[in-house]
């Protein structure tokens, strides 16, 4: 996981950098964060291969900063990162990480208020030391307590798009050790649970010992919890993340039942438990037993909730919402694979802020393999991000659709993700939105306004005729920004009557809509597309956390209108190909 760390570095530098009030280098080191961020190859990996000039192809990273990932990758440090360190007050980095509070916000509360770190913010709160504070006010101590508040349960739970890669690799190291038969993760990490408590696996060995060996002795372990003959505890600790990771030896004959026991969730268990009694038998971690104590299932999973005379339930939809009395009765529903999705209509490229040019993008989804794809970078009030004015739209828009001529396997449709202004307008006028494939809004701004002003904003942006899409609707951001408030109910019935799709975004921080918006969208009628919002081709394998909120939104393939061919995507929303 060095990416891990060496993106943490660069994003560390730029910090300091712009608390120091140094110009341009910031948004240097943080573009170069994000590429490596991005990367699915290991960059030990990429230097082995092609050394400093691999790192110099890479989007934002020159001369300089490859030497400082070579220097990274051979002596584990940055020199210059360390000799910046020094320069700064122990604590800041802390206050920095508060979402909205900022470089420079943070210097001034260590100047004025001699604000260290967290406990000394705890404490200005309390005492209102923020509000006095000239440019702050009584609104910035209120935003600054709701954002200490996300950092401090995101300390607590892992997003899945973090924990999902650490489980894999530490699945894949321990299925090499000799003997290991079955493993498998377990907990909210199995059920794709949007963040994660722990990392829950569960293995049936003959050769526990070498398993706990090999377990504690990873390289990513800080502290050893506990360790045992069934049982180890460890901490592991990769770039920023800290997240703590169980591993269980189980005897063969009841692997199933532990392995539905642990998967969770608590609710879903108490229910099954409630049947099992029901039927006269006695369920638990170590199987399905009859009144005389006989195991009758265990060994399987399926075969535990054949006995209880429950269908098996796939992990994802295992919440006590129904799951348990749908499968008796035969509606349980068929989710959505990866497999099934045939195009990504989501993605940014250098036309915007996006690390990749569209070329490249769509050499990229021809790779995945998919049929379609929509390239979709930012409207003119996105400056921030490199939004496009009516001029560069045009130029935009001229070369994806000579790109798009050369294509024979794969169709590339032209769009844009465009502003929903404050008063409901598009960020253009029809006269160019009629020029796009595939217009598709979002909102940017204003995240605070009331209820109704959101809700009647986006209602506005919904009788425009060349809306497809209405994409992160909620806007949240898990650990950093809270949904804006929005009358969804509403939001979800005018999509149905427009033919609106709602987009499950599946930027591992978004997941947005979550997967109860998504159960009442797919009640209601209301389509969905699942798009990954990349900003690099790296990121394209984020569809498969966006699939995940719509297998436990119980989403099927006929909800998801990028599950449909070409011939079908392009007539549900009256595209020509």
């Amino acid at each position: 996981m060095k990416n891990v760390d060496m993106a943490a570095i660069f994003y560390a530098v730029a910090d300091i950098l712009e608390i120091q009030k140094v110009q341009w280098k910031p948004i240097a080191y943080r573009k170069a964060a994000r590429t490596i961020e991005a990367l699915s190859e290991n960059i030990e990996e990429i230097y082995k291969k092609g050394g400093l000039k691999a790192f110099m192809e890479l989007p934002g990273i020159g001369e300089g900063l490859a030497k400082k990932i070579e220097e990274f990758i051979k002596t584990g440090k940055v020199k210059s990162y360390e000799r910046l360190k020094k320069e700064m007050p122990a604590g800041i980095g802390d206050l920095v990480s508060i979402p909205g509070l900022g470089p420079k916000k943070a210097y001034r509360l260590f100047k004025e208020l001699k604000i260290k770190g967290i406990p000394d913010l705890e404490s200005a709160i309390k005492e209102h030391k923020i509000a006095k504070l000239e440019g702050f006010g009584a609104k910035s101590e209120e935003n600054i307590t709701r954002s200490l508040q996300l950092v401090k349960t995101g300390q607590k739970r892992t997003l899945l798009g973090v924990a999902l890669p650490i489980a894999d690799l530490i699945v894949s190291r321990l299925r090499k050790v000799k003997g290991v038969e079955r493993i498998e993760t377990a907990g909210s990490l199995r059920r794709h649970a949007e963040t994660v408590g722990d990392i829950d696996i569960l293995v049936t060995t003959e050769n526990a010992g070498a398993v706990m060996d090999a377990f504690v002795k990873m390289l990513e372990v800080i502290q050893v919890l506990a360790k045992g003959p069934t049982k180890s505890m460890v901490v592991l600790k990769y770039g920023q993340h800290t997240i703590q990771s169980d591993v269980r030896v189980l005897e063969d004959k009841s692997y199933g039942a532990a392995l539905q026991y642990f998967t969770g969730n608590k609710e879903h268990n108490i229910a099954m438990r409630r049947i099992a009694i029901k039927k006269g038998y006695k369920l638990s971690e170590y199987g399905v037993f009859d009144k005389k104590g006989r195991m009758i299932a265990g060994k399987n999973e399926e075969d535990v909730y054949k006995a209880l005379g429950v269908p098996w339930i796939p992990p994802e939809l295992r919440e006590n919402r129904g799951e348990i009395e749908a499968s008796i009765k035969g509606n349980l529903p068929d989710p959505v694979k990866l497999s099934d999705i045939k195009g990504d209509l989501h993605i940014h490229t250098t036309w915007s802020e996006g690390r990749n040019s569209i070329r490249e993008t769509v050499a990229a989804a021809e790779k995945i393999g998919y049929e379609y794809i929509a390239i979709t970078d930012h409207s003119k009030s996105e400056r921030i991000a490199y939004g496009m004015d009516e001029k560069k739209l045009l130029k935009y828009i001229a070369e994806i659709r000579g790109i798009a001529k050369e294509k024979k396997r794969i169709k590339v449709f032209a769009g844009c993700e465009i502003d929903i202004l404050p008063n409901g307008e598009l960020d253009y006028s029809d006269e160019y939105l009629k020029k796009l494939d595939f217009p598709i809004i979002s909102i940017h701004s204003r995240f605070k306004s009331s209820k109704k002003e959101m809700t009647d904003r986006v209602l506005a942006a919904f009788t425009n005729k060349y809306v497809k899409v209405f994409c992160h609707p909620t806007g949240r951001l898990i650990f950093q920004r809270e949904p804006y408030e929005i009358d969804m109910e509403k939001i979800l019935e005018e999509a149905a009557q427009r033919k609106i799709a709602m987009e499950i975004n599946s930027f591992p921080e978004r997941l947005d809509l979550n997967d109860v918006y998504t159960k009442r969208a797919v009640e209601m009628g209301v389509k969905l597309i699942i798009n990954t919002d990349a900003h690099h081709i790296d990121q394209l394998r984020y569809m498969k956390y966006g699939v995940s909120v719509a297998r436990r939104g119980w989403a099927e393939k006929k909800d998801v209108v990028n599950t449909y061919s070409l011939k079908d995507f392009s007539r549900y929303f009256g595209l020509r190909i």
